[in-house]
């Protein structure tokens, strides 16, 4: 048996498998992160406990499971002390704060240059500036820590002893050299962080030890159980999705829609990060980037929530899986309700529903906004093309995966073949994997998907229905410019009900 440990920004779920691919359940457990107007945080030893809760269940469900792999979400960090006690609350990437520091790095650096070693785009969400403002407004607290835990490293670190960071979560510091896969000194420099206080970068799938024996003890498992480094979540998705090559791409499609595109070279050129599109190392020397809209599925939970119960129930009892498929609307939606992700990467731009009339339906809405999503990610495809990384075929995983309707629009929309995978935790699935690589269970990751990955359903494109959402497509193309003029900025007094 293998487990995968996916720790999130709300809660963390440990996923079990055997090697030969029977999915045996999974274990969740939340924890709170506090958002206020001047912090965005979460306790790291909550997340540690919710961590002990879903492994210690697990061990009971399943005692003898062979390997461990983590997976977590990026950005943030847990400042040890010599005690190894966390000396402040964990910043998500959310937190305002930083944003004076990410400007110093850039004067400092240059923002070309900067993003050239990094392969991300100069912002404040990363982990550098975050703890060049520590060290400027707690300097008491940076100069009592002794490591620097960015939060996988942190779970690592708390099971086995050993501190250790795979290379695609060190680039989410802003720190990390992508082409020399270390540590960049003349950033590291630059910010004024000792580099003697971050783990040692290693390879995603490197196992890091065993669980320690008092660790083990507490969880019911056997202090033997190798753990593996799974790297950021959207990378183990794309490897639970089985994309290794390059023209495939995995498809996240859950309340974040993400693309995540393989490709074997970096191409030459700022089109990826001036676009957003962070460049992270990936599995067998390649490396992936990320093309995300901040509301893929929370768009539609906000129609499913903004309706009436009655209202919701009527909609949705027509829209199940035997109703026939999408087609074009006379809508345009602008799924900006969160703001826009890449390429635009405009926190202020809004959502707006445009071709509305008496007699424009429920079900107009809700399938204009799955149109609307499947749009903006075009609209990302044909960036990554222009950049040199054209996508031939996608494999989606998430909640959306399980809806025929979006799955078939999505092929539509972006003209490729969309195939929807069976595990609805390709996360999870994609850390057991590198667990069964490093553990010797597989001898490679082609090898492990072969066994442990189950294609659904293929969804091709409708040629007829394509040439029509062509034409739909080339209007939204010019939505974003015409309504972003209008919209209010967050804390517009003109937008107050007062």
């Amino acid at each position: 048996m293998l487990a995968g440990l996916d720790v999130g920004t709300t809660g963390c779920k440990v996923t079990v498998y055997t090697t030969g691919g029977r999915h045996l359940g999974r274990c969740f457990a939340d924890y709170p992160a506090s958002r206020t107007a001047a912090a965005h945080e979460i306790d790291a030893e909550a997340i540690w406990q919710a961590v002990q809760q879903v492994l210690t269940e697990a061990g009971a469900r399943w005692p003898g499971i062979g390997g461990l792999g983590v997976t977590s979400f990026g950005e943030s960090f847990v400042l040890l002390d010599d005690a190894d006690a966390p000396l402040l609350p964990m910043m998500l990437y959310t937190d305002p704060r930083g944003q004076g520091e990410c400007d110093a790095l850039c004067q400092a650096v240059g923002p070309d240059e900067l993003a050239r070693i990094t392969g991300v785009k100069p912002h404040a969400m990363y982990s550098a500036p975050k703890l060049m403002w520590v060290k400027a407004h707690r300097p008491d607290v940076y100069a009592e820590a002794t490591h620097i835990c960015p939060i996988i490293d942190y779970i690592v670190y708390r099971l086995t002893g050993v501190h250790r960071i795979d290379h695609s979560l060190a680039s989410r510091t802003m720190l990390f050299d992508i082409r020399r896969l270390e540590w960049s000194r003349p950033l590291l420099d630059a910010a004024g962080i000792d580099g003697r206080l971050l783990p040692e970068p290693v390879p995603t799938g490197t196992a890091v030890g065993p669980i320690g024996p008092d660790v083990a003890s507490d969880l019911g498992w056997r202090p033997s159980v190798p753990v593996v480094l799974g790297g950021q979540d959207q990378v183990a998705a794309a490897v639970g999705c089985g994309v290794f090559d390059d023209g495939d791409a995995g498809d996240g499609a859950g309340t974040v829609e993400c693309i995540t595109p393989v490709f074997s070279a970096i191409p030459d050129g700022p089109a990826l990060t001036d676009g957003g599109y962070a460049i992270v190392p990936y599995v067998e020397g390649k490396y992936v980037c990320y093309a995300f809209s901040f509301t893929g599925g929370a768009a539609v939970d906000w129609f499913i929530e903004t309706l009436p119960d009655a209202a919701r129930a009527a909609a949705f009892d027509k829209l199940g899986s035997d109703v026939p498929l999408l087609e074009p609307t006379c809508l345009l939606v602008l799924p900006h309700f969160a703001g826009a992700a890449t390429p635009r990467m405009d926190y202020g731009s809004k959502a707006a529903i445009v071709g509305l009339t008496l007699a424009t339906t429920r079900r107009d809405v809700f399938a204009g906004i799955m149109e609307g999503v499947c749009f903006e990610m075009r609209l990302n495809l044909e960036r990554l093309a222009d950049a040199g990384l054209p996508i031939a075929s996608l494999r989606a995983s998430g909640g959306g995966a399980n809806s025929r309707l979006w799955m078939q629009a999505r092929a539509d929309i972006l003209g490729v073949p969309v195939t929807a995978m069976r595990s609805a935790e390709a996360g999870g699935l994609g850390a057991a994997m590198l667990a069964g690589v490093a553990t010797g269970a597989f001898p490679d990751l082609r090898t492990a998907a072969a066994a442990l990955v189950v294609e659904r359903e293929t969804f091709s494109p409708r040629p007829a229905v394509q040439r029509r959402y062509d034409d739909l497509y080339a209007r939204y193309a010019k939505l974003y410019d015409a309504v972003r003029p209008l919209v209010c900025e967050i804390g517009d007094t003109a937008c107050s009900p007062h």
